[in-house]
């Protein structure tokens, strides 16, 4: 039997959790066996997330007090499993949606991206994207390619002047 203050510290613990996300996404977990909920919940750590199976009525009141929260309701029916982050959305968007492809029982009812609504189609393209360290990468590069062909550009001027002045030389002396 769950007692009152036991619900008061879920809704707690979900109310903090929930708030501090940047990205929220509520599925469906029917048919799934607790093996597979292990592993996806496993899968969503490594990736930076969470996993929580909460009541219906527990996450409403867990969010009820922030009202970017409010379009979360909808989602909120049958059996429901919170995923959230605080950190980088794209590997635990990917996650799921790697975990949904591979045991095809579940699916995605939809969530929030910075207080945003997001449906299964959004979150699908999340997971198609590169991390942000890739991002940042590529940015970098194309950053540093413009300097990069300068230094090439003059270094072939005294390459081509080397290899003028080497022609010359062969030149006379035959």
């Amino acid at each position: 039997m769950v007692t009152k203050a036991k619900k008061a510290q879920t809704i707690d613990d979900l109310k903090a959790a929930l708030l501090s996300s940047k990205m929220t996404i509520v599925s469906d977990y029917k048919g799934t066996t607790v093996h597979e909920l292990t592993t996806l919940r496993r899968n969503i750590q490594a990736a930076g997330g969470d996993l929580t199976i909460a009541k219906n009525t527990l996450i409403k009141k867990a969010v009820e007090s922030d009202s970017s929260f409010d379009v979360i309701s909808e989602f909120l029916e049958g059996p429901t499993a919170v995923a959230y982050t605080s950190g980088d959305p794209v590997p635990v968007a990917k996650a799921i949606t790697e975990y949904i492809k591979k045991v095809k029982k579940t699916s995605v009812k939809g969530g929030i991206l910075e207080g945003k609504k997001i449906l299964e189609a959004d979150i699908t393209q999340i997971s198609e994207l590169p991390s942000k360290e890739v991002l940042i990468a590529k940015m970098l590069g194309s950053l540093n390619a413009p300097a990069q062909n300068v230094v090439y550009a003059l270094s072939g001027v005294s390459r081509n002047l080397v290899y003028a002045l080497e022609a010359i030389r062969k030149q006379k002396e035959s």
